[in-house]
């Protein structure tokens, strides 16, 4: 890699990834509490749209690398919005998951596979389905259709399913664990060990599997 590119746009990388690490670890401890938490939980995710913003190449693919910055800040508020009141941080996911739907069906696998499209239902239809299971709230199944539609999105696309399309699982599997907190599914300690790591995990699949099927690092499928 060029040295600029590695002194420029990686630190960023890294930083998000600190940033993310630091929140999880201090979370429960005073440092983590009030404004400094807040800044922490939002920093991780938000420094992956710089991150991306900084990589995303000139050309016809910048659009897409737009759409990407503008799901990733949004997820990035929501992050912070959630701490203060659900239903803005829900907003905020909700808006994010539309305008990934829209970098998705952009760029459509143009010949997907019988597994790939029944993958893609079942995302569809299962997520929303189980999260309403988990939860008992019929709202959060009107949220998670906008999750599931995310997921089954990602996975139908032209980006690496083992990379960009199991991000987005992960991003599905950390919110089941947020909605079995809210029905009479007990599964402690996972949630509490597994969701910040299963949903930073997926947004930084998703982040830098795009980002190099858009500079060419990546073969698209």
């Amino acid at each position: 890699m060029p040295k600029r590119a590695l002194i420029e746009k990686r630190p960023w990388l890294l930083a998000s990834l600190a940033a993310a690490t630091a929140y999880y670890f201090l979370r429960d401890n005073p440092v983590g509490e009030g404004t400094w938490g807040l800044l922490l939980k939002g920093a991780g995710v938000a420094l992956l749209a710089l991150y991306v913003l900084l990589r995303v190449p000139h050309g016809k693919h910048r659009g897409d690398g737009f759409l990407l910055v503008g799901a990733l800040v949004l997820a990035a508020a929501g992050d912070v919005a959630i701490e203060l009141d659900v239903l803005a941080g829900g907003a905020c996911f909700a808006a994010a998951h539309m305008v990934a739907v829209v970098l998705y069906l952009r760029n459509r696998h143009p010949r997907p596979s019988p597994t790939q499209k029944l993958m893609g239902a079942g995302l569809l239809i299962g997520t929303p389905l189980v999260s309403y299971v988990l939860s008992g709230q019929p709202e959060v199944a009107i949220y998670a259709a906008f999750l599931g539609a995310m997921a089954s999105a990602a996975w139908m696309s032209h980006y690496p399913r083992y990379r960009v399309g199991t991000g987005a699982v992960l991003f599905v599997l950390s919110d089941w664990l947020i909605f079995s907190r809210m029905g009479s599914f007990d599964l402690e300690p996972l949630p509490t060990i597994l969701i910040w790591p299963l949903y930073y995990a997926g947004q930084l699949m998703i982040a830098t599997g795009i980002v190099q099927c858009l500079r060419g690092e990546q073969p698209v499928r």
